[in-house]
């Protein structure tokens, strides 16, 4: 019997859920890769599940340690539940553009499990950005209510977002589809579908705006256009598309770019 459409996409949602988190989900919500390929649309509220959790968690632990313990631990829980997901894929590109002239080897490189000197001073090197951003935001006075939750709050899903675009602006990289993480999501997106994830993704800083009435803070959107750009022109110059790791790659850099981007103007 097919499912209700409440139903459906409880299902597609609890997807989404499964391939982004470590959190556990009912036997019944299967794992198909065109299931998988429609829950797309729900990456970006993927966001606000990990902004949620890190902000309650920044926010438990502010109450015990200063602000800089209270970010780490906020980012240690972000990458508890996704398991590092996005890390690795960032890591990856840094290992494969680092070490690899060409597009076979650098797909290779990207592929091999193991961590090089590239992926860890990358991940390294973003990872302190996210944190010192953070951290400054949570000991300096901003004119608006900028505070280290809201942050987390409006970068998780923008983030994810940003990364979604590409499956709609650029092909799979790898010839066979089977050969990688985003084979389930690697098909172009329709327009009422990536129209419900930019709703999703977008909501969050749309809702910061008019509580703060401060149409200002829409302009790191721009950052983020000019991040999107500067990548999928990078990814589609030497792989000639993306891959799973691309997207994590652009999550994590698009992410620290929003930190600083809405973080900017403080004293």
């Amino acid at each position: 019997m097919p499912d209700s459409w409440p139903r459906y996409h409880l299902r597609l949602l609890l997807t989404a859920v499964m391939f982004y988190t470590r959190l556990p989900c009912p036997r019944w919500v299967g794992h198909e890769a065109e299931q998988l390929n429609r829950a797309t649309v729900y990456f970006p509220l993927i966001g606000w599940l990990v902004g949620g959790v890190t902000a309650g968690v920044y926010w438990g632990a502010a109450l015990l340690w200063p602000p800089l313990v209270a970010v780490l631990l906020s980012t240690g829980a972000g990458v508890l539940l996704t398991g590092a997901f996005h890390e690795d894929g960032l890591a990856d590109v840094c290992d494969g553009f680092g070490g690899g002239w060409t597009r076979a080897r650098i797909l290779e490189i990207m592929k091999d499990s193991r961590v090089g000197t590239y992926g860890l001073v990358g991940l390294g090197l973003v990872l302190a950005t996210k944190v010192a951003a953070l951290g400054g935001a949570a000991t300096r006075p901003t004119g608006v209510n900028l505070t280290v939750p809201v942050l987390l709050a409006v970068a998780h899903p923008l983030s994810r977002l940003t990364a979604l675009s590409f499956v709609r602006t650029l092909p799979y990289a790898r010839a066979d589809l089977a050969d990688g993480k985003a084979k389930p999501v690697a098909q172009s997106m329709p327009n009422g579908r990536l129209a419900g994830a930019a709703l999703l993704g977008l909501a969050p800083l749309t809702a910061l705006v008019l509580w703060q009435r401060q149409p200002a803070l829409l302009w790191v959107l721009l950052p983020l256009l000019i991040l999107q750009l500067v990548l999928g022109r990078w990814f589609n110059k030497w792989l000639g598309g993306y891959t799973g790791d691309c997207l994590g790659t652009t999550q994590q850099l698009a992410e620290a770019l929003i930190y600083l981007s809405l973080t900017v103007h403080l004293p």
